[in-house]
C-alpha cells in the first residue's frame, strides 16, 4: 500500500492517468463483453479492439491530464472542504469543464474513426448526454470534493468514470437518428 501511496504522491499525474485510463478502457471492454456474451447482439461477434484503443487514447492520454491540472486549479482557487468551496468546485466542474469535455469526447472519437463530419455526433448527442451527465456528476463530484484528498481525486473520479464511461459508450453506440427524433 505504501508503494501505491508513494506513486500517487511522487508521480501523481502518471499514476492517476493509468488508474483513470484503466477504468475508462474497462468500461468500453465491459460494454463489448455484454454485447457479445450476454445480449448475444448479432452485430457483435468479436471484440472491437480499435474502439478499445480509441477509449485508451482518451482515457489515458487526454482526460486524466486535463483533470489533474483542473482539480489542482480548483483546489488552489477554492481551498478546503467547506460547503461553499465544494459547491463552487462542483459548479465550475459541471458548467465550465463538462461541456467542452463532452464535445471533445465526441469530436476526438469522430476524428479517430475517420468520420467526414467530425462535429455531427457532437451536435446531435451533446445535449442529451450533458443532461444525463449533470444527474451523475453533480453528486459524484460533491463526494469527490468533500471527502477525497486532492492527490487521489483523479483516481476516485476514475472509479466513477467506469460507470459514466459505460453511459458514454451507450450514447456513442446509439444511432444519430434516435437523437434527431427526440
Amino acid at each position: 500500500m505504501n508503494k501505491v501511496r508513494n506513486a500517487f504522491r511522487n508521480y501523481g499525474n502518471i499514476t492517476n492517468a493509468m488508474f483513470y485510463g484503466s477504468f475508462y478502457v474497462g468500461a468500453e471492454f465491459s460494454q463489448q463483453t455484454l454485447k457479445i456474451f450476454v445480449f448475444k447482439d448479432p452485430e457483435w461477434s468479436k471484440y472491437d479492439f480499435a474502439a478499445i484503443g480509441r477509449f485508451a487514447v482518451i482515457g489515458m492520454g487526454v482526460n486524466p491530464h486535463i483533470l489533474y491540472r483542473w482539480y489542482r486549479f480548483l483546489d488552489s482557487r477554492w481551498p478546503g472542504r467547506s460547503l461553499v468551496a465544494v459547491a463552487r468546485k462542483v459548479l465550475m466542474d459541471q458548467f465550465v469543464l463538462a461541456p467542452p469535455h463532452l464535445c471533445g469526447f465526441y469530436t476526438m472519437m469522430s476524428i479517430m474513426e475517420g468520420k467526414a463530419d467530425i462535429f455531427e455526433e457532437c451536435r446531435e448527442k451533446f445535449f442529451q448526454t450533458y443532461r444525463v451527465s449533470c444527474s451523475f456528476w453533480l453528486p459524484a463530484q460533491s463526494v469527490s470534493f468533500l471527502l477525497m484528498p486532492p492527490q487521489y481525486r483523479v483516481a476516485f473520479v476514475g472509479c466513477c468514470v467506469f460507470v459514466w464511461a459505460n453511459v458514454l459508450c451507450w450514447f456513442k453506440r446509439r444511432n444519430i437518428e434516435e437523437f434527431r427524433n427526440n
